[in-house]
């Protein structure tokens, strides 16, 4: 999979918890208002994000996720939800410091350094 930057991680993130997938659709609109961010700026990360081949978008319509997109949107959620559980239940971080903390390490961990923590944290039984 090719990583795109952390921006459009953080937006195929938000699609995902917003329940979109390759069937579903989510409004411009829902995912600006997740991300405190202008319809502006969703539609120019959208139109990347299209380039990429990892969202489709008729025009000015919703937004669904290629398969590609939903396994990369899914894989990023997945990082900052163990990451979080992590920080929280065996490191003690407030719910609202591991919160952004985790959506600042999710992007920054490589995927071979992520199997490995994501490894122990399991064998932690969290």
């Amino acid at each position: 999979m090719v990583k795109t930057s952390m921006s459009h991680e953080d937006y195929l993130e938000a699609i995902v918890m917003l329940g979109g997938t390759t069937e579903v659709p989510v409004r411009s609109v829902d995912v600006a208002n997740k991300l405190g961010v202008s319809k502006a700026s969703v539609n120019k990360a959208i139109s990347a994000l299209k380039e990429q081949a990892l969202v489709v978008q008729p025009h000015y319509g919703d937004i669904t996720l290629t398969e590609e997109g939903y396994a990369y949107g899914s894989s990023v959620l997945g990082r900052h939800r163990m990451l979080f559980d992590f920080l929280t239940k065996a490191v003690g971080i407030s719910p609202e410091v591991a919160e952004e903390e985790a959506c600042q390490m999710e992007h920054a961990i490589s995927d071979d350094s992520f199997e490995k923590w994501e490894a122990f944290v399991k064998s932690l039984n969290l």
